[in-house]
């Protein structure tokens, strides 16, 4: 990951990072061998420095973290979930623009 401001989230940390922070929480599904997730990989890596302190931003890689996937129904990658108070308040799939993410970034950060 390119921004160290990106959390690496899994099926063991889930919950203390996504299901119980205190903070909105944005979560990118995606996998090594999807090239749209790639494409998407530095809006991600630019929204988590531009929110940070105010919104998480973390990755799931959907190969090795599948019963997080399976809970949440991604069925396509990239899937991107916000979480506020640990439920999910917007989906977006495929490749989107930085702006698409940052409105609504800004509604739920503090």
């Amino acid at each position: 990951m390119a921004s160290a401001a990106v959390l690496e989230i899994t099926d063991d940390n889930f919950d203390a990072e996504v299901a119980q922070s205190d903070q909105p929480v944005l979560v990118d599904f995606w996998a090594e061998w999807c090239q749209p997730c790639k494409m998407l990989g530095p809006t991600i890596d630019a929204l988590a420095d531009e929110f940070q302190g105010k919104v998480k931003v973390g990755k799931v890689d959907t190969d090795s973290n599948r019963d997080t996937a399976i809970k949440f129904q991604i069925q396509a990658i990239p899937t991107v979930i916000l979480f506020q108070n640990g439920q999910p308040v917007k989906v977006w799939q495929g490749v989107q623009p930085k702006q698409a993410f940052a409105e609504e970034l800004n509604k739920v950060s503090v």
